[in-house]
């Protein structure tokens, strides 16, 4: 390579320091002439918009490569979050607000005659995710960047996200979520990293000598992976970590024989079947076909992230023994657990390290996050698909599963059925393989996301293996970025409280705890209260824009937006909704707290249950709505499409929060968290994080109600019956009937019937029957308190100055404390290119 005539770097520190005096409109021009080709006569709105993007990751790049050379340069451990979701929504305001000019830049464009916020508009949400665990993986990424640490995400670039939701006669239609249709500024393709992936094949066995043998997987089928950056700048600091995607590619375009003959689809057959790895999240996998993809996707997935990984330490250091004190990789859930095993064929395979000093490494550079409590949502793989689809990896996982039962046969002798739990090959009619166990026996650490998910883990999930190596487990309640849940999303709120307390929260959300003392104050409250309502009435604007419901501002707004599924329990808000209809309906002249109640979320395209209640809901809506009796008093909204951005919207409106899930079946949950940041009040099980979450607002200001997770499995172990409370409580079979028997669906009355089957003859497995009673009483408090605004003001101050603890800034602290043992690396924008 010539080396360059100019002295690169000092044109480099000559076009940064151009680039951080330049005025922000001047940039913006610049980019909307030279980088999106288009003046004032020929551009659209998503031009501008473009043109805006390029101009804020302008003043990135540079930050970004500084980053990048700092860690070289001090040889950095550093910390690679795996994670087959990342829900990061829209990136602009966000990295506005992390660079400190939001407020500069909407001045500038608005001088100029555009509107930043109708701007946003046109990015469309990276919706490489399913809910919260790809949303907290988005969060981490902003902590780690904010507190200054060495940190990596890897993820997928899913040509299709999360699918767009529409409602079509009350019911979810999935619509393709293509939002890379238009160009993505944000990202930058890397075409020099790429990397093959192998699948199919088989495995030769060859003589080492001394009686040993190696391996070699050999016939295989390659696909390339490609990598696409994204910058994930800090906040208030010139840190900018990289998130880094991969996207499949054939590793030929095309069969010249066939395309000469004719046959033009069987000439690009093999490239258009390499390039669905990564066409869309989540493939529907009910046939073999779809599951095979999806293990295709996670193995893709482990191996370019992780020979991106050694590459990036192979290039500072000759061997591996300092790659555990340099590498920590966090398995965001099961779907990255081929990562141990992959990390083990490299070692052993094409680095030829003995197995005891392969394992060693491996174990100590992992650690695994759990996410589920459900036993069902815990991942096992086919033996026969595995063996097919990675041979040679099969091979591995039962050598690590004969090592490590002799472990556990030596820790408990004749323990038969121990072995038969813990094992990684779950033995039956169809033998499979247990990725959640791979996890915990590949890791040194395995965390739950919550103290009582944690505890949970430990009693009951994994009791076994907590048993064996109790060290190994601990607990990191999730949090969420208040950079983007409050400083962008409720600018109003976020403002007040500066003005109030400085704005030290933006770095040390325990700062907020400064409002406690303000939290009775009249003058405070009536501004508080003055911005809840500007919000609110926001909302209302939008909702009526947006969807064509007419709502009041002045109702309480009730809100439960997340993923639809039946432990979640929205069936229970629906079943107060219907009971309230009967009540407005039976005494029109009492009195009733005004009560709009918003529902969001998507159901899984395979799961019908969730979306029949998506249907039932919206069926209610229609009836309540349309009454003349009760649409004074209650309205009922399903929000389509729940989103990131709409979520911005969502919390900062919102009065209450619904998180009623069974308890015992929640890991965490983030909602409750952005919701209370927000100000808004929670109804809730003690599930999950809202255990915390009461623990630090205090029993006082907080709605709970139900039984705890205990009392769920008394119940269960006691023998279980719906019926009795179907029979014993008239309020609550008149609900049940009404829905059984078509009350709101007359054109086909037995279309709901399945929900009330589910109730009443299949056991109601999260236990509706048993709580409502309970809620019902809870939810008259909640209309009683909001009757009284200096104290349900008083309470949600209180909220607000007590959300410290569920930061995402507190829980990387933990984990580089308890797991990555990473150091902080301070960028100093010099630009010492050397």
């Amino acid at each position: 390579m010539a080396t360059p005539r100019t002295d690169l770097n000092a044109v480099i520190r000559q076009c940064i320091t151009e680039k951080e005096t330049e005025p922000f409109i001047n940039a913006f021009i610049k980019r909307l002439i030279y980088t999106v080709a288009k003046d004032r006569y020929s551009a659209t709105e998503r031009d501008y918009y473009l043109s805006a993007a390029y101009a804020v990751k302008d003043l990135l790049v540079a930050r970004w490569t500084k980053t990048q050379q700092e860690y070289y340069h001090q040889d950095s451990k550093r910390i690679y979050y795996l994670s087959m979701e990342f829900l990061t929504g829209r990136a602009m305001g966000n990295n506005l607000i992390n660079l400190g000019l939001y407020d500069d830049c909407k001045k500038a464009l608005e001088e100029a005659g555009f509107d930043l916020e109708a701007l946003m508009e046109y990015e469309p949400d990276a919706g490489l995710g399913n809910g919260g665990l790809g949303r907290l993986a988005a969060c981490f990424m902003d902590s780690m960047a904010t507190l200054q640490l060495p940190g990596y995400g890897y993820g997928m670039r899913y040509e299709y996200g999360i699918f767009e939701q529409k409602i079509r006669d009350g019911f979810q239609i999935e619509l393709p979520d293509h939002w890379l249709r238009y160009e993505n500024p944000w990202e930058i393709a890397r075409p020099e990293f790429i990397y093959p992936v192998h699948f199919y094949g088989e495995v030769q066995q060859y003589p080492l000598g001394r009686g040993e043998f190696g391996y070699r997987w050999v016939n295989t089928d390659p696909v390339i992976a490609m990598a696409y950056d994204m910058p994930i700048p800090g906040y208030g600091n010139n840190t900018v970590n990289t998130f880094r995607l991969w996207s499949a590619k054939s590793s030929r375009d095309f069969n010249l024989e066939d395309f000469n003959r004719g046959d033009y689809m069987q000439a690009v057959e093999h490239k258009s079947e390499s390039e669905t790895i990564t066409k869309v999240l989540y493939p529907e996998d009910s046939t073999m076909q779809g599951k095979e993809l999806r293990l295709k996707q996670e193995y893709f997935f482990s191996s370019a992230s992780l020979q991106d990984i050694l590459r990036r330490y192979d290039k500072v250091h000759d061997s591996l023994e300092q790659l555990p004190d340099k590498v920590a990789i966090q398995l965001n859930d099961t779907h990255p657990a081929l990562s141990v095993v992959e990390l083990m064929r490299i070692f052993i395979d094409e680095r030829h390290v003995p197995w005891e000093k392969a394992w060693d490494m491996t174990t100590r550079i992992f650690a695994y996050t759990n996410h589920t409590i459900l036993p069902e949502a815990l991942e096992r793989w086919r033996v026969s698909l595995v063996q097919r689809l990675l041979p040679r990896h099969l091979q591995l996982v039962y050598e690590i599963n004969r090592r490590f039962l002799d472990q556990v046969w030596i820790h408990s002798p004749g323990d038969y059925d121990k072995l038969g739990r813990m094992s990684l090959i779950e033995e039956g009619t169809e033998k499979m393989v247990r990725m959640g166990n791979l996890c915990i026996v590949g890791s040194h650490s395995v965390n739950g996301v919550s103290e009582l998910h944690t505890d949970i883990i430990r009693k009951r999930i994994f009791k076994d293996f907590y048993e064996h190596t109790p060290e190994k487990f601990n607990a990191k309640t999730n949090g969420i970025t208040h950079r983007r849940w409050l400083l962008l999303a409720n600018r109003r709120l976020s403002a007040l409280i500066k003005e109030t307390i400085g704005d030290k929260f933006t770095t040390d959300l325990y700062e907020l705890k400064k409002l406690i003392p303000l939290a009775s104050d009249p003058k405070f409250q009536k501004k508080w209260r003055e911005v809840k309502q500007a919000n609110k009435a926001d909302f209302a604007n939008f909702v009526e824009k947006q969807f064509g419901q007419v709502v009041s501002p002045e109702f309480i707004f009730d809100v439960q937006v997340k993923r639809m599924h039946e432990y979640k329990r929205q069936l229970l808000n629906l079943m107060h909704v219907v009971h309230s209809y009967n009540y407005i309906r039976r005494n029109p002249k009492d009195v009733f707290v005004p009560r709009a109640i918003f529902f969001g979320g998507k159901a899984a395209p395979g799961y019908a249950m969730a979306k029949l209640i998506i249907k039932l809901i919206t069926s209610v809506a229609h009836l309540v709505n349309n009454d003349p009796l009760t649409r004074e008093k209650l309205h009922v909204v399903f929000l389509p499409n729940y989103s990131v951005s709409l979520a911005q919207r969502i919390f900062p409106a919102s009065d209450l929060s619904e998180q009623i899930s069974t308890a015992g079946t929640e890991a965490s949950g983030t909602g409750n968290m952005k919701f209370a940041l927000n100000g808004a009040l929670t109804i809730g099980t003690l599930d999950g994080a809202n255990v915390e979450i009461r623990e630090e607002v205090g029993e006082d200001n907080i709605f709970i109600f139900g039984m705890n997770a205990q009392e769920v499995e008394e119940l269960k172990a006691r023998g279980y019956n719906p019926m009795e409370y179907y029979h014993k409580n008239q309020e609550l079979k008149q609900v049940i009937d009404m829905i059984a028997n078509g009350f709101f669906c007359p054109e086909q009355p037995d279309l709901f019937r399945p929900i009330t089957d589910s109730l009443l003859y299949h056991g109601d497995p999260y236990c509706l029957m048993a709580d409502f009673e309970s809620y019902l009483a809870c939810q008259r408090r909640v209309a009683d308190t909001y009757t009284d605004q200096k104290t349900w003001t008083r309470m949600s101050i209180m909220n607000v100055a007590n959300m410290g603890k569920f930061s995402t800034d507190r829980t990387i602290q933990e984990y580089v404390k308890d797991i990555w043992h990473v150091e902080p690396v301070a960028i100093n924008m010099d630009m010492d290119t050397e």
